[in-house]
């Protein structure tokens, strides 16, 4: 997978030793209320393990799930995903869509650091000949919402179309 820089970033693959920052960012109650229809908090170190080893399994050349650090203090401070999204039970219509999201550790909060690796990584994925990248949020996070809006996406309205459960749409376009 690919490493990107960014003035204040690095966005780069997983190492086992990331396995504590993994399992820390999951199993809190701020980072996980908005994730999944029904948020459940990562208990066990294992799992940690097992999510990175999967993230290195997403590496397509277009798609790819990063470790995002702060250049500054060499600290994790989120996760940034490209990766096809599941459409909803149910959809007859064709998937093959992309979605981009974010994962911080409340730590990072508020230093832009999303809207920056967003960017980075979407630009990247129009490069690799994406023609669309949409994100979906929960209703009530209007944090990554403002993120998508920074990173010039724009808002579709609500939609059922991805994750079984109404979500916010939001797209761009190369």
């Amino acid at each position: 997978m690919l490493t990107y820089s960014t003035d204040r970033l690095t966005l780069r693959n997983w190492t086992e030793e990331d396995a504590g920052f993994v399992l820390d960012l999951y199993s809190r109650h701020e980072v996980q209320r908005f994730i999944g229809r029904t948020p459940r908090l990562m208990a066990d170190p294992a799992e940690a393990r097992d999510r990175i080893e999967a993230w290195g399994r997403r590496d397509d050349g277009m798609h790819g799930i990063w470790a995002v650090e702060a250049k500054e203090s060499r600290r994790l401070a989120g996760v940034l995903l490209l990766k096809p999204i599941p459409l909803s039970a149910g959809v007859l219509d064709p998937g093959g869509e992309t979605e981009i999201g974010w994962h911080f550790h409340p730590d990072s909060w508020g230093r832009g650091y999303a809207a920056e690796a967003a960017s980075t990584v979407l630009q990247h994925g129009f490069a690799q000949g994406l023609q669309r990248v949409v994100a979906v949020t929960h209703p009530q996070n209007l944090r990554s919402q403002r993120v998508c809006g920074r990173i010039g996406m724009r808002h579709l309205g609500v939609s059922t179309r991805y994750y079984d459960t109404a979500c916010e749409l939001f797209a761009a376009s190369a």
